[in-house]
């Protein structure tokens, strides 16, 4: 259903945390004039865990109508209460969304079981596609290729954005999924092995300041030329590092700041970046010609 460098939106703010809507239309056409193939609206990059469901629903319309149909957008609808994900999900659905992006439930550190009946819950409640997220790096839970085939069998689930950076996972769940079910990487570090082992695409935080690099990489990985997939990648290997010195999306704010696109506003808990790292990103989005 999607493929390609899918963009793992930030949710521009004003320097009081007030959402910026002017920049938010700046980052849009940024990234329809860039090739970008979709935009996940309000997912975890976005600071979803810091806006309340009004604004949440509010971005995720508004960026739809930003976007005019010239390009997907995915709505953010992850929580670690089933029921909010719910409605978030309806809330997308109702905006017209394409999709949503949901990450597993972070903190209740629940079984294999409990996720599986989470998305499953969610997909018998609301009739869009949906693309569970495993990142357990930031939620305490390994959402396992052995659940992810069983979700694979509901209907309205399509796909998977896998964030363990575990490339045999990429097998795995192929193996276990089939054909027809979509696998996404989440680590823009290892996202080009990923896709030239079958994977469909990423959804990406480097893409954020580096779009138009990292959808040509991506469609070199994707059509299986390895030599132009790593000559683009090698540019990009300061930011896939980079962006992730301190908490996502700390980094990547400063930097689309850096270049011009965004206020530097950002929510509690998270906080400004550190002074001691500027130097580091200003060299990566140098080496990717993003300044």
């Amino acid at each position: 259903m999607f493929k390609g460098s899918m963009v793992a939106l930030v949710t521009p703010m004003t320097e009081d945390g007030a959402i910026d809507e002017a920049a938010l239309e700046v980052l849009v056409e940024f990234h329809i004039s860039n090739g970008t193939d979709a935009i996940v609206s309000v997912g975890t990059t976005g600071e979803s865990a810091t806006l309340d469901e009004e604004e949440h629903c509010y971005v995720m319309r508004r960026t739809v109508v930003l976007a005019r149909g010239r390009i997907p957008v995915i709505g953010g609808t992850g929580s670690n209460s089933t029921r909010e994900a719910i409605e978030l999900t309806r809330c997308a659905k109702e905006a017209g969304c394409a999709a949503c992006l949901l990450v597993t439930p972070y903190y209740n550190k629940p079984t294999q079981e409990g996720m599986y009946l989470h998305f499953k819950a969610v997909a018998e409640a609301v009739a869009i596609p949906q693309i569970p997220y495993n990142v357990p790096g930031r939620t305490a839970v390994d959402l396992l290729p052995a659940t992810v085939g069983r979700l694979a069998k509901i209907q309205h689930i399509i796909g998977i954005k896998e964030a363990s950076g575990d490339l045999a996972r990429v097998t795995a769940l192929r193996e276990l999924c089939g054909g027809a079910f979509e696998l996404y990487s989440g680590d823009d570090a290892t996202a080009m092995e990923f896709m030239l082992r079958g994977g469909q695409g990423v959804i990406s935080v480097t893409s954020n300041v580096a779009p138009k690099a990292m959808q040509a990489m991506c469609a070199a990985a994707i059509a299986g030329d390895r030599k132009r997939a790593s000559a683009i990648d090698a540019s990009l290997l300061g930011l896939h590092t980079k962006l992730f010195v301190e908490a996502n999306p700390i980094p990547v704010k400063w930097a689309l700041h850096k270049m011009g696109l965004i206020a530097p506003g950002i929510r509690l808990p998270l906080t400004p970046l550190s002074p001691q790292y500027h130097a580091e990103i200003s060299a990566a989005l140098k080496q990717a010609g993003a300044l």
